[in-house]
């Protein structure tokens, strides 16, 4: 078997959404360009002519400790049922993790249907993008007299950002929200599957947070209120959005919504203990680039240190090697390291650090850090792991 694997062009097409629709089990008739500068890059593995593999690089940027690092989305993997378990996989995605390297992408990040596979490709579970059911009726419905609500629109969409902005780039991971993937509204109109916008001000008209939400059809015990977001800067202010989907109760019984994994303003007011897992996606990261990760990340202030080490990365040779990380004034650098202090790390434990998603001892647990002193695992907690809630929030 030789396989050929190359960026798809649009002559591809018709092919890649077969092999979509086969994967994802849907029928897609809407022709999409294979390449959209500023949005995604398609790659395809081909056997004899044949298109039998692909994956879609999407072309995000993330928040981290308080930066914007270049990302890539890896979305829509699909492989021929004839080809799988033969590489191709491996080989259509380290191409595509090439091309992102090559257009400036730090990290990469997907929501899997299989640990095992992208485990086996250097990506480690980082964390989880829960959606939950709640009762509408169990929601408060108290007015909150400090914060007031209005009606929004298309026009308010700065408004709304800045909300997001301020919640994502205190956290880690979340997107951007900007770039042609994420384009406002033009006028009054709201983005398609949004039907009510509602923000939260305080007297002077500052905007404190929002919800937005798809209403859904019909009236009686099935109807399910969908909510995109609901975000706030303060407990008032979520709790008063909270009240006035309360009002719902009476003709759609149950909200949907997404959870943030940290204890934001809305997840501080919610009675979680009614809340139900409607749907659960596992999010996994890893380095496309470690030295450009590390120097485009925002690091604490206060840090200050190195720490040596060996990482082993199979996939993406250049980030494989000793390594020394140090860390000063808010600024972090990977340089290759003359000396060797014996610890071993694999790729997937550099993501579970870098995410915040464990600790040395949890790796070693793992088997994903191994040798050194154990007196330098501390150091590597201190250095590499993060304190900043790493999650997802956006689904690609």
């Amino acid at each position: 078997m030789t396989i050929d694997v190359r960026p798809l062009t649009d002559a591809d097409d018709p092919a890649a959404r077969r092999l979509g629709g086969l994967a994802f089990g849907y029928h897609d008739t809407d022709p999409r360009p294979a390449q959209s500068e500023g949005q995604w890059s398609t790659w395809g593995a081909f056997d004899d002519g044949r298109l039998v593999a692909k994956v879609v690089d999407l072309h995000h940027d993330q928040w981290w400790g308080g930066r914007v690092v270049p990302a890539s989305g890896i979305a829509g993997v699909a492989v021929e049922p004839e080809h799988r378990g033969r590489g191709v996989t491996r080989a259509v995605m380290t191409a595509a993790m090439h091309g992102a390297r090559d257009r400036g992408v730090a990290v990469a990040n997907l929501f899997c249907t299989s640990t095992a596979v992208y485990r086996a490709l250097g990506f480690e579970v980082a964390s989880v993008m829960r959606t939950v059911s709640l009762p509408t009726d169990v929601l408060s419905r108290a007015p909150v007299r400090s914060v007031q609500l209005r009606a929004g629109s298309g026009r308010d969409w700065p408004l709304l950002r800045a909300v997001y902005d301020e919640i994502a780039m205190h956290s880690n991971g979340l997107l951007t929200r900007r770039g042609r993937l994420f384009a406002d509204p033009t006028g009054d109109e709201l983005p398609e599957g949004i039907d009510v916008v509602t923000l939260a001000t305080d007297d002077a008209g500052e905007t404190l947070g929002y919800v937005s939400y798809h209403r859904g059809r019909g009236y009686d015990d099935s109807a399910v209120i969908s909510i995109r977001d609901c975000l706030a800067l303060r407990p008032d202010a979520a709790q008063a959005l909270l009240a006035s989907m309360s009002s719902w109760g009476t003709v759609a019984p149950t909200l949907r919504l997404r959870l943030l994994s940290w204890h934001d303003a809305v997840n501080a007011v919610l009675p979680l203990e009614r809340a139900r897992e409607h749907r659960s996606h596992i999010w996994m990261h890893r380095p496309v680039d470690v030295v450009a990760a590390t120097a485009a990340r925002g690091w604490p202030a206060t840090l200050e240190g190195d720490v040596t080490f060996r990482l082993v990365d199979r996939d993406l040779p250049w980030n494989d090697g000793a390594w020394r990380l140090a860390v000063s004034g808010g600024e972090a650098a990977l340089e290759p390291a003359p000396d060797d202090s014996g610890l071993v790390l694999d790729v997937r434990g550099w993501s579970v650090l870098w995410c915040g998603a464990g600790g040395a001892a949890q790796l070693r647990q793992s088997g994903l850090l191994t040798g050194g002193e154990r007196s330098l695992d501390a150091r590597l907690d201190a250095l590499l792991g993060s304190g900043v809630p790493t999650g997802a929030y956006d689904y690609f």
